[in-house]
């Protein structure tokens, strides 16, 4: 009996493309994430970057449950002292609406050099792909 060794050479690349609107983000995230790492794919490896590409659209419509439209809290620091930014979920959906789906998405996936890979291929759109 052999093992299947899977190399670089031989990892065919799919395009998803997701409808965002009406899905709440952490579901989405979960599902964009699996397709970016190929998990789906039966010869799934962990050390290589076997995922599709995926496009996210209509990133503004994404929904959240509860309060978090409230509570959710994107937080960033210039690096200067007093430099810290808060916004809230509802002002970030109305300033930068793929930035909600990039950060959840970048969350899930690996914190290294793989994962720095497997991000470059998702791309999301607020609106409607035309």
């Amino acid at each position: 009996m052999s093992t299947n060794v899977v190399s670089a050479k031989n990892i065919k690349r799919a395009t998803h493309t997701i409808d965002a609107s009406g899905k709440v983000l952490g579901r989405l995230a979960t599902e964009v994430a699996t397709l970016l790492m190929g998990k789906n794919k039966p010869d799934f490896v962990p050390y290589l970057d076997m995922g599709d590409f995926v496009v996210v659209y209509n990133a503004a419509q994404v929904k959240v449950t509860g309060k978090k439209s409230k509570d959710k809290v994107y937080i960033s620091h210039s690096g200067y002292p007093g430099g810290l930014k808060r916004e809230t979920f509802d002002k970030m959906i109305n300033r930068k609406p793929e930035f909600i789906i990039e950060h959840a998405v970048k969350g899930m996936l690996p914190h290294n050099r793989l994962g720095n890979k497997m991000i470059k291929k998702l791309k999301v759109f607020a609106k409607e792909k035309i």
